[in-house]
């Protein structure tokens, strides 16, 4: 097993004093359960906040971002996606432990798991060397991902927030409803609508309930764009109340 975490540590260019740090940041509560040891579920706890901070502090000090743009940037390099692209970039799937049936319900290649595992393997850094060297191998592992983030090529799929940011707060807060889970705990799909005060905007479909509650906020962004460009249209201002009105009558 050491052999195998090796590998992992080389990639990381650190080799842990405490080994059993990084296995608890790669055993999977199916492991843990099994073999009555502890899942990275704390690390993982640990890990979000590091990497939030890290990535925060790093917008900060680039200075050209308001903060509404910032929020939504960090948002994007630390969601599920990028964390899941990370893990598979450092062989993270390779290395976790996982219990017997969650092995053979392909809980490995999970992309919830693998982003949760990421999170919780720097944690298991930080809690090894401090947050310096933690904030140099985060910079190293993100490559030219945060460059092309600062740079203006930044793609905002922040739905979520973006959707919230257009209806305004006066309006209410979005919720995110799960009108169904359909299917086995390893691979189940999820159908979520987003609703503000009752009225339904949009829903998505995904095996993540987080993306999913993105699906279904890009869905209704694209329909409030397509009712606002239609007062806009007829040569009336199309402020948020009168779309979501004409949204509502449809």
């Amino acid at each position: 097993m050491r052999q195998i975490f090796d590998e992992l540590e080389l990639r990381m260019g650190h080799r842990f004093d405490d080994p059993e740090l990084l296995r608890t940041a790669l055993t999977h509560k199916s492991y843990a359960h099994q073999y009555g040891v502890e899942s990275y579920e704390r690390l993982e706890f640990l890990g979000d906040a590091i990497l939030g901070f890290i990535i925060a502090q790093e917008l900060y000090l680039d200075e050209k971002f308001p903060e509404g743009m910032a929020t939504r940037i960090r948002a994007t390099l630390v969601c599920e996606d990028t964390l899941a692209e990370l893990s598979r970039e450092l062989n993270i799937n390779k290395y976790v432990r996982l219990g017997t049936s969650a092995e053979y319900g392909g809980e490995r290649e999970r992309k919830s798991i693998l982003a949760d595992m990421f999170e919780a393997h720097v944690a298991a850094l930080y809690l090894e060397v401090g947050m310096e060297e933690t904030r140099k191998y985060v910079l190293s592992v993100y490559g030219n991902r945060l460059s092309k983030a600062t740079d203006g090529n930044f793609v905002d799929t922040d739905y979520k927030s973006r959707l919230q940011e257009k209806l305004q707060s006066k309006l209410g807060n979005v919720v995110y409803d799960v009108l169904s889970e359909v299917g086995p705990v390893h691979n189940c799909e999820f159908t979520i609508a987003a609703v503000i005060n009752g009225h339904r905007l949009g829903v998505g479909v995904s095996n993540s309930k987080k993306q999913a509650q993105q699906n279904a906020a890009h869905e209704a962004l694209k329909k409030i764009s397509v009712v606002e460009k239609t007062i806009i249209d007829r040569g009336e201002k199309p402020d948020i109340q009168h779309i979501l009105e004409e949204l509502f009558k449809s």
